[in-house]
């Protein structure tokens, strides 16, 4: 279905993994795609593959102001306008805060939040203007749930979420909708490249993985239709929830997670490795 005929999305994070499946989505579903990524080569791949006339790439660093209006600018440039924002680029270092480097730290939380914040405080006047416009912001069940060795990463996830509410609040009485999809593990070089997977914790294989396809499935069906939060497993979003909202659960809850997580980490690892 043409869905999104006529409409202009741009996407951070679009060179691999769920951007890149979003991308795909948008222009099957009749949308222009601006597409970001700090890597230029892989987003120049994805526009000869969709077609220059309804994708464009846009090498971004999300971290930084400068190319963060460039890129909005450019989109403008290209198609007119900008529907959708899709904030889906993502960065991850797991280890324990005292052991984690503090270039790292600061990357997660310029990648994950002050990315995020920066371009949708530039495509608000834009958006207000035409009383028209989704944004999606990608956070993750880590938002909800505090993990171990990755308390940078979930604090930037729970900051998204929480940023992403309180703006829907204030946008309550204006066409420009904002939305949240929350996933749980996700089949991409996120968890499952090589050089990552053994520091990822076991808790995160305890959980169904999903695809990029199906999480950017949620990410068109929130530019729709402007949900407030949609979450993949949804039986792991409530876990997560209930978990912080009563501690001494997640004590009970978090050992027996974990030893599902080791046996599902360990085929993950046998079958990457053959």
């Amino acid at each position: 279905m043409r869905t999104f005929e006529g409409k202009a999305a741009v996407i951070t994070g679009a060179s691999s993994g769920i951007g890149e499946s979003c991308a795909r989505k948008f222009v099957e579903a009749g949308a222009r795609v601006v597409l970001a990524a700090r890597s230029a080569e892989p987003l120049q791949r994805l526009v000869e593959e969709l077609g220059a006339e309804v994708a464009h790439a846009v090498p971004t660093d999300v971290s930084n102001r400068g190319a963060c209006e460039h890129l909005l600018e450019e989109a403008k440039s290209r198609f007119g306008g900008i529907d959708i924002l899709v904030n889906n680029a993502g960065y991850n270092s797991r280890g324990p805060l005292e052991e984690l480097p503090m270039d790292s730290m600061l990357q997660m939380l310029d990648v994950n939040l002050r990315g995020p914040m920066m371009l949708t405080k530039l495509v608000l006047p834009h958006m207000r203007s035409r009383d028209s416009g989704t944004i999606v912001n990608v956070a993750s069940v880590a938002g909800r749930l505090p993990l171990d060795d990755e308390a940078t990463y979930s604090s930037t996830k729970f900051g998204l979420r929480i940023f992403s509410f309180a703006l829907a609040e204030e946008l309550r009485n204006t066409n420009v909708r904002i939305s949240v999809v929350s996933p749980g593990p996700v089949e991409t070089g996120f968890i499952l490249d090589e050089s990552i997977i053994e520091t990822v914790p076991p808790l995160v294989f305890s959980q169904p993985m999903s695809t990029a396809d199906e999480i950017a499935d949620l990410v068109l069906a929130s530019a729709a239709d402007g949900a407030r939060e949609r979450t993949k497993p949804a039986f792991s979003g409530k876990i997560a929830t209930l978990s912080y909202l009563v501690p001494g659960l997640r004590k009970f809850m978090v050992p027996i997670f974990e030893r599902k997580g080791e046996r599902e980490k360990k085929r993950y690892l046998a079958r990457h490795r053959r």
